[in-house]
């Protein structure tokens, strides 16, 4: 898959526990909740909705990551920034579950999600993540419309909900009368917008975009922006985006930079209080 959701990701809506909800009178003592590794003791639970910790990761002799950490608020718009080949898509991916660090921690939700098999994490990206990527990646065989239901559809929705679900989009996007219209017949940034509505049809709780609007003009790109960050807090979806523009960045709640593999703040993070964490 692609720009969507990795190969159609759909999504469902979870939320981190606070310190009350876990340590509670009555719930310290149930064992599911005192001892659940991933509800009561992940530190997604009190760092973040999504966390690295120290992420290292080689491809064949050469580094990519050398220890980065970062965590992400639910509902934040996060820019991860950096020059090419800083690292910083290799973190997004390992974040998104596409890649697993060779050594550090990923957590979403309390999760682990970097020692999840292959299916689990492949169900995971499928039912809780959103995918918006540099060139649209449409799928050629298929309509505006059929790009958007897809997730949708592998998700299991049959064919006329998915479809009327998808057409809800092109409206929101300034894309009326596109909807039978193939990605050849789209310009970049009417394809952009599919992609995007195909990232966001299925109401992921973290949309991860990689240079969004690298393919397109700077007004295209701001349009693109605007409508992105607007879905994002209608439908309190946390975004993590990867961009080398300061104003693609400028659309975010909070910047990190990425510099030889490892993360640094523009602004502390408030998510983290721990030694080791956010930079």
């Amino acid at each position: 898959m692609t720009a969507a959701r990795g190969p159609a990701e759909a999504n469902g809506l979870v939320q981190a526990r606070g310190p009350a909800e876990a340590n509670g009178p009555g719930e310290a003592n149930g064992p599911a909740e005192a001892n659940g590794p991933a509800e009561a003791n992940g530190p997604a639970e009190t760092y973040g909705l999504v966390q690295a910790r120290g992420l290292v990761r080689s491809f064949g002799q050469t580094p990519a990551l050398r220890g980065a950490s970062v965590s992400v608020a639910a509902g934040e718009i996060l820019a991860i920034m950096g020059p090419s080949g800083s690292g910083k898509s290799t973190l997004l991916h390992c974040l998104a579950g596409i890649l697993t660090p060779d050594e550090g921690e990923v957590w979403f939700a309390g999760r682990r999600v970097d020692t999840m098999g292959e299916a689990e994490r492949s169900a995971l990206r499928r039912e809780r993540f959103g995918f918006v990527f540099q060139f649209g990646q449409l799928v050629p065989e298929l309509t505006a419309e059929e790009n958007v239901a897809l997730p949708l559809l592998l998700d299991g929705m049959r064919r006329a909900a998915a479809l009327t679900e998808a057409r809800a989009w092109f409206g929101r996007l300034g894309l009326d009368g596109r909807e039978r219209h193939r990605s050849g017949e789209l310009s970049g940034g009417e394809a952009q917008r599919v992609a995007l509505a195909r990232g966001l049809v299925a109401h992921p709780e973290v949309l991860f975009a990689d240079e969004p609007t690298g393919s397109l003009d700077s007004m295209t790109g701001e349009h693109v922006m605007n409508l992105l960050t607007a879905a994002a807090r209608d439908h309190g979806t946390t975004v993590i985006l990867v961009t080398h523009e300061p104003r693609v960045a400028a659309y975010a709640d909070r910047e990190v930079v990425v510099r030889d593999g490892k993360v640094g703040s523009l602004a502390p993070d408030p998510l983290v209080t721990s030694p080791g964490l956010g930079s």
